[in-house]
């Protein structure tokens, strides 16, 4: 990762419908990419409407199979991921969804690593347990769809530190960041924890 980067050119652009399960629903332009650094098939969601006068809000969403599609209660993923839909389409602006399921880990090592939170560690302790680093993502892709989108000013909705010190690394300028809502359950709160204890996530939880 450096401060220069290139690719990211649009491939194609789609209008497609958004649902989610509180009956929330609106309408974003799906943009798909050539010539990202990961070659993966990463996808920016347009919301609302851009305009040239304004700071864009951006989202960087990492893919969470168990929790955006089947609604696990143990990270809050899929909270995050309708709470960011909304607010971005309120005032326009871009969700990255990135493929990298598990901060990166994939999914077969992430369901390891549940397996192993189970027996007591904490989600940054079960991908050490297993090899794995703690958070292994890598936001060159992200700043490439930025770019290639036009967009070199952003805020960003985040709680974690490393995305705006990425991006700015990167060559992004990060305005301002704005905190995500705390989605905290009964099942999530050790997994919110962790997050705040281990990467400065800016989490307030109480207790």
């Amino acid at each position: 990762m450096n401060g220069s980067h290139s690719g990211g050119s649009v491939r194609t652009r789609v209008r497609i419908p958004l649902t989610f399960g509180d009956g929330y629903s609106t309408t974003a332009e799906a943009v798909t990419f050539a010539g990202l650094d990961d070659g993966r098939e990463h996808l920016a969601l347009i919301l609302g409407e851009l305009s040239l006068d304004r700071t864009p809000l951006v989202r960087l969403h990492s893919e969470c199979l168990t929790g955006d599609v089947f609604g696990s209660a143990r990270c809050d993923c899929g909270p995050q991921l309708r709470e960011a839909v909304e607010r971005i389409e309120g005032v326009g602006g871009v969700l990255l969804y990135l493929r990298q399921e598990g901060r990166d880990i994939g999914l077969y090592n992430k369901l390891d690593a549940y397996a192993l939170q189970d027996a007591g560690l904490d989600t940054y302790q079960a991908n050490t347990a297993l090899g794995l680093p703690e958070d292994g993502r890598d936001y060159t892709a992200a700043a490439q769809m930025l770019t290639g989108l036009g967009l070199v000013e952003v805020d960003l909705l985040t709680n974690n530190p490393d995305k705006p010190r990425q991006l700015r690394a990167l060559g992004i300028r990060v305005r301002e960041t704005l905190p995500t809502g705390v989605h905290a359950t009964p099942d999530n709160v050790r997994y919110l924890r962790a997050k705040a204890d281990h990467t400065g996530h800016t989490i307030r939880l109480i207790g």
